[in-house]
């Protein structure tokens, strides 16, 4: 699989080349086996004490199993150092770019110092290194990968064209992801431990009421349902709901089937917004939503409709 490419500038904060090791004593950290991108060769690895080190609250990881962290202690305490942790100067202390699960799993062991290599990053390009090295790696739930773009959009003011091409993803992934926001926060708990997957929550996403929602949440988690089965639930769901307002010279609503609500859920995907599709006997309505003409224009375009 390849790797999403790098935001402009951030390659050069990331670094492309392996770092020079310099020997160490005692113990030391370690990343797990599919390590951070590396430092540049020219940059100078410093011991500092564990305890100037803060996290950075822009970090877009929140949940840290125990579990995990005790294996990577144990790998710290085994293997020693392969990368060092990167940071940026603050006032009184320093600051984690990248490397908080080895900061965590240091404090786990009690060492007194870590290598670490300082750089200069604002906020921005903080939460953009901090977004690409955790996709990279696979380390973000759904929930937190979601927040993190939210924080570019809000925070930064980029749109979702801008923060797709930062973090090497599609402008339909970036929107999609997003949309789990929507859900209840219940739901969103759900999705963070990995009961409910990426897949299902996107089909949960078009029942429009939260009850709704939420029965086929409980219904995925207690009946074991996969992502075509609960495509079939929701379509259940919807028809008992009523399905949409009948319009002048369309077929009345019917109960969807679990194929349209297939071909529903793959046309938001693609669209990266609201869809509904009506469909009976050969004849139906597609509705597409749009919030502004910005997102007018960008849907037009993915349909290769231009001026």
């Amino acid at each position: 699989m390849a790797r999403p490419a790098l935001g402009r500038g951030l390659g050069a904060l990331l670094g492309d080349s392996p770092i020079a090791k310099p020997p160490l004593t005692g113990p030391a950290a370690t990343i797990d086996a599919q390590a951070a991108p590396a430092a540049d060769m020219q940059e100078r690895v410093q011991r500092v004490p564990l305890g100037r080190i803060r996290p950075c609250p822009l970090q877009p990881r929140k949940d840290f199993p125990p579990e995990t962290l005790r294996e990577l202690a144990d790998s710290i305490r085994e293997q020693g150092i392969v990368q060092p942790l990167i940071v940026r100067e603050r006032d009184d202390h320093l600051e984690l770019i990248a490397g908080e699960r080895r900061w965590r799993a240091a404090q786990l062991l009690g060492l007194a110092e870590v290598p670490v290599i300082v750089r200069s990053a604002d906020d921005r390009a903080v939460l953009e290194l901090s977004l690409i090295e955790n996709l990279q790696r696979e380390n973000l739930n759904p929930i937190e990968e979601a927040q993190g773009y939210a924080q570019l959009v809000g925070q930064f003011q980029l749109t979702q064209e801008e923060v797709a091409t930062k973090v090497g993803k599609s402008r339909a992934a970036v929107a999609n992801a997003l949309r789990l926001l929507k859900l209840p926060p219940a739901i969103q708990g759900e999705i963070r431990e990995g009961r409910v997957s990426f897949g299902h929550a996107k089909v949960i996403l078009a029942l429009t009421s939260e009850a709704q929602q939420k029965l086929a949440t409980n219904r995925i988690i207690k009946e074991g349902l996969n992502v075509r089965q609960t495509e079939a639930l929701v379509a259940r769901l919807q028809a008992r709901a009523g399905g949409l307002t009948a319009k002048p010279g369309l077929p009345p609503s019917t109960a969807p089937d679990a194929h349209v609500a297939s071909l529903e859920n793959r046309l938001r995907e693609r669209l990266g917004t609201k869809v509904h599709l009506r469909y009976a006997k050969g004849k139906g309505a597609l509705e597409i939503i749009f919030f502004s003409d910005a997102e007018l224009e960008r849907i037009l375009q993915l349909l290769g409709i231009t001026e």
